[in-house]
């Protein structure tokens, strides 16, 4: 009885979902009653993690183990509870902390989801497990290790239990989706589909699956559908929680590190491998605790430029009549003009109608810049990037892109811009300052796969394919398209136009909440909210 025990949990907007796991709590301290087990969480709920672990060293705890309380070890068991932990290391230096593994595929576990499939076919009719289909509905995550134990998991229950297939989709993140997973159900053929959410407790995201049911029963009424309940506050749940436990203190806790994205290089997961991992509930911490005082929304400041930029700009100015360019385009313009250093590079510049209001929307939509080569990534503006997290990709060096260069016959940035249609579809700008050959990918995926990116940046420097490229690409009337003719160019073009469209997103949101601020200090309210980044809710 010499450690004590934390129980992290991820903590949830519902209250229902928090209360669950208030029981499973003090189920766990039922069966080890002399033991000092505290609780907390990470996001939303109080009390926060660091909180717990104070209660437990206030109780005179010298050992303390964190125990996930997470189903399978992805984000939160890799990144955000080791940062919990390490923090508690520098706070306690005189405490000793463990981390016990996430809960996993555990037999117990099993045993529960069996319960729970049973409860479940007794409120239908009577339907043999061969003619019945499993799915099972995985939280779903960026881990393709945690993933796959979805899958893993479903087929010990459809072998162990003999139903006659089953499948896996998830409530987020992951793919298949609900609807897809269950439209795919509906169609093999099995007179019953049992849908089985592999989640600890209930909440908003067991919501989404019943909803998810509710809606198959009506779109399939030939299937018949049944859904089990969350694993919940089962004394077996509880049991788990204990061997992570002990398992944590005497150095035997295990962790899917075979095949974790972060240690090994896995298929598609190449450039994780050794990523700085770091917890990301920061803002979210004790969140319930805080809702008496609505937070105030991230402030946007207005772009500053150095001021030998400024001047620069301000000798721009000068330098042309600049009524002959649409305003519209004429900082984007203006700034290819600093980054060439000759405004006579305005003559060839061609921008479709809306090119940069498209690109300027798509930058506040957050959706990600994909560039063709790592020098157009390198030129874009850090602070900017920063402010309004702007996600950056570009796939010319990944192992997956040189082997469809290969296998295709194509060069490598093109092969990067077949990969941006796969891996964004239409959510992504798409900017291109070295390869015609790019250009030319862009075009006809477009024409033949009828792909839309919010906007196409064509200006590569050079002297083959790179006017024909340009030019393809300026008849190409089916996207928002910025480009120029003849064989200037470069990397540091096409960085420039994004930095342009990135500089006037920033402006605007910092425009929007100077107007609101002026609103609500004359006790008015703006009726129609201002665009602002997917991520800066």
């Amino acid at each position: 009885m010499t450690y004590a025990v934390v129980l992290a949990a991820h903590g949830s907007r519902d209250p229902a979902s928090s209360a669950q796991f208030e029981q499973l709590a003090a189920l766990v301290r039922s069966l080890d009653p002399g033991r000092v087990i505290t609780h907390g969480y990470l996001e939303f709920n109080s009390p926060t993690l660091d909180e717990a672990a104070r209660e437990a060293v206030r109780a005179g705890a010298r050992e303390v183990v964190l125990v996930p309380g997470v189903l399978l070890a992805a984000t939160h068991a890799k990144n955000d509870l080791p940062a919990e932990v390490q923090a508690l290391r520098l706070e306690f230096p005189d405490v000793t902390f463990h981390y016990g593994a996430a809960m996993d595929l555990h037999p117990a576990l099993l045993d529960v989801c069996r319960e729970r499939l049973v409860q479940a076919e007794q409120t239908g009719g009577e339907v043999r497990r061969e003619r019945t289909l499993l799915l099972v509905v995985g939280r779903g995550t960026t881990d393709p290790d945690a993933n796959g134990d979805v899958h893993k998991l479903a087929r010990f229950l459809e072998e162990g239990l003999g139903y006659g297939a089953s499948g896996v989709c998830f409530s987020g993140t992951a793919q298949p989706d609900l609807k897809t997973g269950l439209a795919r159900a509906a169609r093999l053929g099995f007179s019953r589909v049992i849908v089985m959410p592999y989640l600890l407790f209930g909440g908003v995201l067991a919501r989404r699956v019943e909803e998810a049911v509710a809606a198959a029963r009506q779109r399939y009424p030939d299937v018949e559908f049944l859904s089990t309940r969350p694993l919940g506050a089962h004394p077996k749940v509880a049991q788990v929680f204990l061997e992570r436990a002990r398992e944590g203190v005497q150095g035997q806790g295990h962790m899917n590190c075979s095949l974790c994205k972060y240690r090994v290089q896995v298929v598609g997961y190449e450039h994780q491998v050794g990523e700085v991992q770091v917890g990301h509930h920061g803002p979210a911490r004790g969140l319930e605790a805080r809702q008496q005082e609505p937070a105030a929304p991230r402030e946007i400041p207005a772009y500053v430029p150095h001021p030998i930029e400024a001047e620069s700009f301000r000798i721009i100015e000068e330098l042309r009549d600049w009524a002959a360019v649409p305003e519209a385009d004429r900082y984007a313009a203006q700034r290819l003009v600093h980054t060439a250093g000759d405004p006579a590079v305005v003559d060839e510049l061609f921008f479709s109608p809306g090119a940069c209001e498209a690109g300027i929307r798509a930058v506040l939509r957050g959706l990600t810049v994909v560039t063709d080569v790592t020098m157009v990534s390198s030129g874009l503006k850090r602070e900017v990037l920063k402010t309004l997290d702007v996600p950056v990709w570009c796939g010319v060096h990944d192992p997956e892109t040189h082997l469809l260069s290969r296998e295709a016959g194509i060069t490598r940035s093109a092969a990067g811009v077949w990969r941006a249609f796969e891996r964004f579809g239409n959510d992504c700008i798409l900017a291109i300052g070295d390869a015609p050959t790019a250009i030319f990918e862009a075009n006809r995926l477009i024409r033949e796969r009828h792909w839309r990116p919010a906007l196409v940046i064509g200006l590569p420097v050079g002297f083959v394919g790179t006017r024909e490229s340009k030019a393809a690409l300026r008849a190409c009337l089916s996207v928002p398209r910025i480009t120029n003719a003849g064989t200037r160019g470069g990397s540091p073009w096409a960085s420039s136009v994004v930095n342009a469209l990135m500089i006037q997103a920033q402006n605007r949101l910092a425009q929007n909440r100077l107007a609101q601020n002026r609103l609500a200090q004359n006790g008015l309210t703006q009726t129609s909210p201002p665009a602002s980044p997917v991520r800066d809710a």
